[in-house]
């Protein structure tokens, strides 16, 4: 089957997401038929460098054996069970390795990361209603944050284009300003900037903390946001601010976790232990939907009782599915063996080193945090995201920029003739379209 065939088929019967479809009649759809390593393959055999890990999802590769044979594996033995009253190996070695790696323990499961969100945000609120502190119904996030799309998710969502339509059905929540250092002043430091807005933090939950039941950040990088970085003292001081008043502090690593951030969770780097951990997208190497909640001991124990409604009845049929824990242990296990962290650090200063090659155009806020890299591009050009794209898939390379902000997050397996392509060619499409 050609391209157009496809396209024109999935235009028929898809709808497909974060689009508006009339865009494309001008925008032709890009009908994939393949993936190996780096490369997306369309169906006339016209390659694609996916920069951006297919929505910042694939670890290692497209076509990756060692997920694809742990997967197949488990096909063989059992596809699903039911999670209520029920157990299985790969969701019970998933938990403790999950456990070990973040210091949180009793893993509960969803498909994403927005049910994942809306899982920590549920289990923070009745918390604080099992243990007597019903008055504890309210959210803090920072502004400019990205949580997810679904009610509860977008309710700590500060992205105006996903959230406004939506506003009369939201719960209302408190924005922070954010420590995104791109917003600093001049001559001040990425800490002492990060200081100054934890400063805000502290005033806002001093006055308000009766109210909270918790604080979502996304640690070290706002991606949604435009890659917007930040220093780790942030996060070292609003773990001090949320253990004071008793806010609970629920850290969304979704995108920024499994070594995006340099380390294997962004929290390491101030180092802070939250009250609940957001995993999702890497988890299994971007091969099939998995998330999981991680929390402390104190806060499951305020569940366990006697009476059913004191638990968390929250559930969905697919609930830690073993196919799903078979890829995200196959993926773990590649972590362990190939010494990825290590190997990241070497290939993140290779290719901070040779995007300095892009100093010739008009860019700032050149940045970047372990194995994620962007820059803003100095334009006016209201159209730049879509002609960047564009002009980007001509050329092989998936680019997607949010706005005027270029990144990079491609998979871990990049080699450097890879990089070279992928920062040679950014280098020609930005210039071809300023």
């Amino acid at each position: 089957m050609n391209n157009q065939s496809l396209l024109n088929r999935s235009l028929q019967s898809v709808w497909h997401p974060c689009t508006q479809m009339k865009q494309h009649e001008t925008y032709p759809l890009i009908p994939i038929a393949r993936g190996d390593g780096v490369w997306l393959y369309d169906a006339d055999g016209k390659r694609y460098l996916d920069t951006v890990s297919s929505w910042w999802v694939n670890l290692f590769g497209h076509n990756n054996p060692r997920i694809k044979d742990a997967i197949k594996l488990q096909l063989d033995t059992l596809e699903h069970v039911m999670l209520a009253g029920f157990t299985h190996e790969p969701v019970v070695e998933l938990s403790e390795k999950l456990a070990n790696l973040t210091g949180l323990g009793h893993a509960f499961y969803g498909s994403d990361g927005a049910s994942a969100t809306e899982i920590a945000l549920k289990m923070s609120f009745h918390y604080w209603r099992n243990i007597g502190q019903s008055s504890k119904t309210k959210f803090i996030s920072l502004q400019n944050s990205y949580h997810g799309e679904t009610l509860g998710a977008l309710s700590v969502t500060d992205v105006a284009i996903f959230k406004d339509t939506y506003a009369p059905l939201l719960m209302q929540s408190a924005q922070m300003p954010s420590p995104d250092f791109r917003l600093s002043e001049a001559g001040e430091t990425a800490e002492e900037f990060a200081l100054r807005r934890a400063q805000a933090v502290e005033n806002y939950v001093a006055a308000h903390h009766a109210d909270l039941a918790a604080f979502i950040v996304e640690p070290l990088i706002q991606c949604a946001a435009g890659m917007g970085m930040y220093h780790p003292t942030y996060l070292r001081r609003i773990r001090e601010i949320c253990t004071q008043y008793e806010v609970h502090l629920i850290a969304d690593e979704i995108a920024v976790g499994f070594g995006r951030s340099g380390t294997m969770f962004a929290c390491e780097q101030a180092p802070i232990k939250p009250d609940f951990t957001c995993l999702s997208k890497g988890i299994t190497g971007g091969y099939l939907p998995l998330s999981a909640v991680l929390t402390t001991d104190k806060i499951y124990q305020a569940f366990y009782d006697n009476s059913t409604v004191r638990g968390f009845l929250h559930s969905h049929s697919y609930t830690g599915n073993p196919l799903a824990c078979s890829a995200a242990l196959a993926t773990l296990a590649i972590f362990e063996t190939d010494n990825i962290l290590q190997m990241n650090q070497q290939k993140s200063a290779l290719i901070q080193a040779k995007m300095q090659v892009l100093t010739d155009l008009p860019v700032k806020h050149m940045r970047h945090q372990g194995m994620i890299f962007a820059f803003d591009v100095d334009t006016q050009n209201t159209q730049f995201a879509k002609q960047c794209y564009q002009a980007a898939v001509q050329q092989e390379l998936l680019l997607r920029p949010i706005g005027n902000t270029v990144y990079w997050m491609p998979p871990y397996t990049i080699n450097e003739e890879e990089i070279d392509f992928m920062v040679n060619t950014t280098l020609k499409v930005i210039r071809s379209i300023l």
